[in-house]
């Protein structure tokens, strides 16, 4: 865990004495010696064992028996006073940036990666730009608030970023696709930890979408899932989709699985809940889970060449 010597000035300075923590599934394990910490410094600690998937799914019920809530790991999307947002930072070795540079044609290479990574988004810039390449980078804004950081629901940094090509430094590919999809721009994705770099396209992950669309067209009845969550929350968008469809309902729910949707028998669903859930988790649900904008596609009020990647803005 990063250094905490602020976060406990701060809760002083506010006079809490009792702190809710919440962390995400990747660092749930690191939570204990954050709360042997605040302990030792005088703070009653309450952890929240529940999923949590981003700053957009805040611990409201933990908070409700403390004073503020410490979140980790993510940046703030909607401010609160009564949340903290704490920052985990993970370093790698920049000497990486190398393994991309053959891949990146120019004349301008935006720069975009996630949270973790993002501060070091300035020594990033510096490396490539000692290379002789040309890098731009955007501000943040909304809920991507640091400069050139994306979420798998906002790519508004790799959309406002003025460049021919994009640079994702980032796991996976998962955010690197979200881009080519949200841009339409040339895109390389960097893995800082295993060092692989490729190029990437969105196409392959086009036809598996294009043949839920087909899939859920057979649908009589269609569930519009709606989250209780705090910042995934989207009522008046799914109010628009049910509208399309006569066989369409709204059902709300705080955590979409596989057993919850197989438990409800319907045969498709379209998910105005975290977007990732469409992308990303698709092959763990037993029927097509559609994005708002694949679901007007079925209605026919949009073409499929009008095809946008769902994000929460």
């Amino acid at each position: 865990m990063n250094d905490i010597s602020e976060l406990i000035r701060e809760l002083k300075e506010r006079k809490a004495k009792r702190i809710a923590v919440q962390a995400p599934e990747g660092l749930k394990r690191k939570v204990m010696a954050l709360c042997t910490a605040l302990r030792s410094a005088g703070f009653d600690v309450i952890v929240s064992g529940d999923p949590c998937y981003g700053a957009c799914d805040l611990a409201l019920d933990t908070l409700a028996s403390a004073d503020v809530l410490v979140h980790i790991g993510h940046a703030p999307v909607d401010p609160r006073k009564d949340v903290i947002f704490l920052p985990y930072r993970v370093d790698f070795d920049l000497s990486v940036l190398k393994n991309a540079l053959p891949l990146l044609k120019g004349p301008v290479t935006g720069l975009v990666t996630t949270v973790q990574h993002a501060h070091l988004v300035p020594e990033m810039e510096r490396v490539l730009s000692g290379t002789g390449i040309r890098v731009a980078v955007a501000e943040g804004t909304g809920r991507t608030p640091l400069p050139g950081q994306v979420l798998g629901c906002s790519y508004a940094a790799a959309r406002n970023v003025r460049a021919d090509e994009i640079l994702v430094v980032a796991t996976g590919l998962f955010h690197a696709t979200g881009v080519a999809l949200a841009t339409g721009k040339r895109v390389i994705a960097l893995d800082p930890l295993s060092g692989e770099a490729s190029e990437v396209s969105g196409e392959r992950l086009l036809r598996q979408r294009f043949g839920l669309i087909e899939r859920a067209k057979k649908a009589e009845t269609i569930g519009i899932i709606v989250s209780s969550k705090t910042g995934q929350q989207r009522m008046d968008l799914a109010r628009k989709l049910v509208s399309l469809h006569p066989g369409a309902v709204i059902v709300q729910m705080r955590e979409v699985s596989p057993d919850e949707l197989l438990n409800l028998g319907l045969p498709a669903y379209v998910n105005t809940a975290c977007p990732r859930l469409s992308y990303d988790d698709q092959k763990r649900f037993p029927v097509p889970v559609l994005t708002p904008q694949e679901f007007e596609i079925l209605c026919g009020v949009r073409e499929w060449d009008s095809y946008e990647v769902d994000e929460i803005l």
